[in-house]
């Protein structure tokens, strides 16, 4: 049997090869012997190998003494807000996110309601690799201190308030918004629902069961949303809101069912913050720059982190950030939680909408217009460390940080080289004010490293 993808946030893998209930078990024993008392949260997105992977993960979780309460069917900005407002000792939920259906996985959750932080992380994974030797690591319960479990009731409550606090729903309501909502068949249905009925939307949801059977590929991209694209333009939809299978990204089509793109998610919910207040902004150096055009323009402070979601929640801590989120669609709003939340790029944007008196096309008409290419190239971390002042000089970049791979930047655009950690790949993202232009800077790139 191969092994699962395994990060310092959870491990994802193949259902019946790379995860099994044996891994899962193990995996969740880990986590139980790196957390302070308290009860642990288990909860799953829709996709069908999700009901006997909680079974596994819970069996485990109670053999270790502890308290297991499942949440069944919920978002992973919902698991987030529940370890805070139950104050559970950490949390798992049961997803692969993006990947296509054989794919499952499990993604941890610290104390504070944030996916696990790299420290805590590296914890869980030098535990679960030394358990096949070690069982003290994590022991099993005796008899008589075996854990229970229990059902929450009604999970999702908690997240809608704290989101419906952040917008004006009188003023959305009363304007009576048309949206559509595709959630895929996966776990954004449920709250989806009960937030545009707060709002007072007219709206429809396709792929509203939860049960994991696709109707396209989850990752909400626009080769995968065209059909939806020819539904929002075809029932008159003033937006159509897209999400993956756990809920917390979220692509946004415009009133004529134009792909607007996962980048704008966090860079309009930021604009509406702005309008509001003023504080830093954190993206990832891999998101687009239009965040930072953001900032300059309204004279905030604004940061860059490394890629990964808990990379950016913790320079958003640091940093004090008044918002941050990543460029694959997931705003981060600390008054509700320090989590991705396709919710709150839902309730913001329609704030948004409202507060502007503008269409989604004409918001998207008032950024900068960017280009963003990726690709990507056979090469080892080794050979691109050692090319970074090549890269520097054969492009003439105006400056060059290492702060995550390698990236490069000019007044008009940037390029990031970045090593894959699991095969000898790096990765090329690059953005300018065109899409030629944008290409352009791959192509020098790999030129340059090829030949070198």
């Amino acid at each position: 049997m191969s092994e699962p993808i395994i990060s310092v946030s959870g491990l994802r893998g193949i259902i019946g090869k790379e995860l099994t209930p044996e891994v899962a078990i193990r995996f969740a024993r880990a986590f139980c012997s790196q957390l302070a008392p308290g009860p642990i949260l288990l909860s799953r997105d829709g996709r069908t190998s999700g009901p006997f992977l909680c079974d596994a993960i819970a069996s485990g979780i109670v053999a270790c003494g502890r308290e297991c309460r499942y949440l069944d069917v919920v978002a992973t900005p919902t698991l987030g807000v529940a370890v805070q407002t139950l104050q559970a000792a950490g949390a798992i939920q049961v997803s692969a996110s993006h990947n296509p259906p054989p794919y499952n996985g499990m993604k941890l959750f610290g104390p504070d309601g944030r996916v696990l932080p790299a420290s805590l992380g590296h914890r869980v994974l030098i535990a679960y690799r030394k358990l096949s030797q070690d069982q003290h690591i994590a022991p099993w319960a005796p008899f008589d201190s075996i854990g229970s479990r229990s059902k929450v009731d009604d999970p999702h409550q908690a997240h809608l308030d704290r989101v419906l606090a952040t917008v004006d729903a009188r003023a959305i309501a009363q304007q009576r918004i048309r949206v559509l909502v595709d959630s895929n068949h996966g776990a954004g249905s449920i709250l989806a629902a009960r937030l545009l009925e707060a709002l007072g939307c007219d709206f429809q949801i396709i792929g509203d069961r939860p049960d994991g059977r696709f109707s396209h590929p989850p990752e909400p991209i626009s080769e995968n949303l065209s059909a939806i694209g020819s539904t929002v333009l075809g029932g008159g939809f003033a937006v159509g809101f897209c999400q993956d299978p756990d809920a917390d990204r979220l692509a946004i089509l415009d009133e004529h069912g134009n792909y607007i793109g996962e980048e704008y998610t966090p860079v309009l919910c930021a604009m509406r913050a702005l309008m509001l207040r003023r504080g830093p902004l954190v993206t990832n150096c891999a998101s687009s720059s239009m965040t930072e055009y953001l900032a300059n323009k309204h004279q905030v402070p604004f940061f860059r982190s490394k890629v990964g979601e808990a990379n950016v929640v913790d320079c958003m801590l640091e940093h004090h950030a008044l918002y941050g989120g990543e460029g694959s669609g997931g705003p981060i709003d600390p008054r509700v939680v320090l989590v991705r939340d396709s919710f709150v790029g839902m309730a913001q944007v329609l704030d948004l909408m409202v507060a502007t008196g503008k269409s989604i096309s004409q918001l998207v008409e008032s950024l900068p217009r960017m280009a963003m290419i990726k690709d990507k190239m056979t090469l080892s971390k080794e050979r691109l460390d050692a090319s970074i002042e090549l890269l520097r000089t054969g492009l003439e970049a105006d400056s060059v940080s290492t702060l995550d791979g390698v990236r490069l930047d000019w007044a008009d655009g940037w390029l990031l080289l970045r090593s894959s950690n699991t095969e000898p790949l790096v990765r090329l993202i690059a953005e300018a004010p065109d899409r030629q232009s944008a290409e352009d800077l791959i192509r020098r790139a790999k030129t340059l490293m090829e030949n070198a």
